[in-house]
């Protein structure tokens, strides 16, 4: 029915308002045809409205909402109320008359958990209702940008493709009451009487730390390196970006000096010497890593040279910590009298060159291969996988590449890389049409 696969929402949001490109996490829904009540005519369902959840803390929690009216003409016999939320939030025990699904992360949606209450009594024609005792959600201490989705319905559809989890509630079974009838409600849809549905913003006061890692090399004339270039979200706090789009980009710019001859397939080339690197999903799990290994060759000793890899210049009102935003690529060659790119690196060798990125999620067990300008399958939630693809080729033989010392040209590398990735992926998730 109405449970879903979460539609994205921008980092910052400031309206409830569910469109499939702007709400964070669920939204697009499988709107299979749904039974209507006994004798056909519309039941009219409608819940109340509801606005964006702001400001709860970690380690907190919040009651559910959960008012709805039955618009219809007929009395319905059983009625069924079900809460979708995203991974920074978490249901408490729930009633014996509840289920809850555990959701791994699937296509264009983040793991999420889903709980189902059946009301198995009458709900009258024009009256307005709500359970007798409210749920509740706890804020885990990565919940950021989350999203809940309330919706009521005259059937249950059952768990999604890609459910790990099914687990019955052992509190007591919790049951409707009526409400006045002067209750605000919505209208409801006509396109759809026997259900309703509607997906807010939750905002926790946390923080996330994104850093980037730089690297030293050493090597002749000549020689071919390794370069691996890091990304890590130091946490506490996972990000849910827009849908289609990745959370943020890494710049990387070789040092003068160089030439690519292997870059990373999670990177687009955007300028001589210049990439830009993606994720595979529209969000970044707190402890992810990800790296992007290159390979360079030292064509000359350039004094002074410097690379450089940078976080994109997006706003992130969750990042504070500045200082770790950028970090240097210096190369030592052997021989020249000093290294080309000064003193006062960040980062580390070690790396191994190849193409491709690869993402360790810490707490949820997911690897990705992420992809510029394009949002790849399942997450990194979950225990799932995924792989993106690069906006432009940038993957073996690159030998045109060299390292430059001018700045590099954002905006027309951030034009090229966007026209490259344009469009917003919607896909609907599948889930099985089993009903009463």
């Amino acid at each position: 029915m109405l449970r879903t696969a979460f539609d994205r929402r921008p980092p910052r949001r400031t309206t409830a308002t569910v469109t499939a490109a702007a709400i964070g996490v669920f939204g697009l829904m499988t709107l299979a045809a749904a039974p209507a009540s006994a004798d056909g005519s519309p039941t009219g369902l409608a819940l109340a409205p509801l606005t964006s959840i702001d400001g709860v803390k970690p380690g907190g929690s919040f009651q559910l909402p959960g008012t709805f009216a039955n618009k219809g003409a007929t009395d319905l016999d059983k009625v069924y109320l079900s809460y979708s939320v995203t991974r920074g939030l978490a249901h408490q025990e729930l009633p014996s008359n509840c289920v809850r699904y555990e959701v791994v992360a699937f296509d264009e949606a983040p793991s999420h958990s889903d709980a189902v209450c059946e009301f198995d009594q009458t709900v009258k024609a024009g009256a307005v209702y709500a359970p007798e005792k409210a749920l509740s959600l706890n804020v885990l201490d990565h919940a950021l940008y989350d999203t809940l989705r309330v919706s009521v319905a005259t059937y249950d559809s059952g768990p999604e493709d890609g459910t790990k989890e099914t687990v019955r509630g052992t509190g007591p079974a919790v049951k409707l009451t009526e409400l006045p009838s002067d209750t605000p409600v919505g209208d409801g849809d006509p396109a759809h009487p026997d259900w309703d549905g509607v997906t807010v913003p939750v905002t926790a006061e946390n923080t996330a730390d994104f850093q980037v890692t730089g690297a030293e090399l050493k090597g002749r004339v000549g020689d071919t390196v390794d370069m691996t270039a890091k990304f890590t979200n130091a946490g506490p706090a996972w990000v849910l970006g827009d849908l289609g789009a990745p959370v943020t980009h890494v710049l990387i710019r070789m040092p003068a000096g160089t030439t690519v001859t292997k870059a990373s397939g999670a990177c687009s080339k955007v300028a001589a010497g210049s990439y830009r690197c993606g994720f595979g999903n529209a969000w970044i799990d707190e402890n992810t890593v990800a790296t992007y290994p290159f390979k360079l060759r030292i064509d000359k000793a350039v004094a002074g040279a410097r690379g450089s890899v940078t976080l994109d210049a997006d706003k992130r009102p969750y990042d504070r910590n500045k200082k770790n935003d950028s970090a240097a690529i210096v190369v030592d060659v052997d021989g020249a009298g000093g290294s080309t790119g000064g003193s006062g690196s960040t980062g580390g060798s070690g790396s191994t060159g190849g193409s491709g990125s690869t993402s360790t999620t810490g707490g949820s067990g997911g690897a990705s291969t992420g992809g510029s300008g394009s949002t790849g399958g399942s997450g990194s939630t979950g225990g799932s996988a995924a792989t993106g693809s690069s906006g432009s080729s940038a993957t073996g033989g690159d030998l045109a590449s060299t390292g430059s010392g001018s700045a590099l040209p954002l905006a027309g590398a951030a034009a090229a890389a966007l026209a490259a990735g344009a469009g917003a992926i919607l896909v609907v998730r599948r889930r099985r049409a089993a009903r009463d």
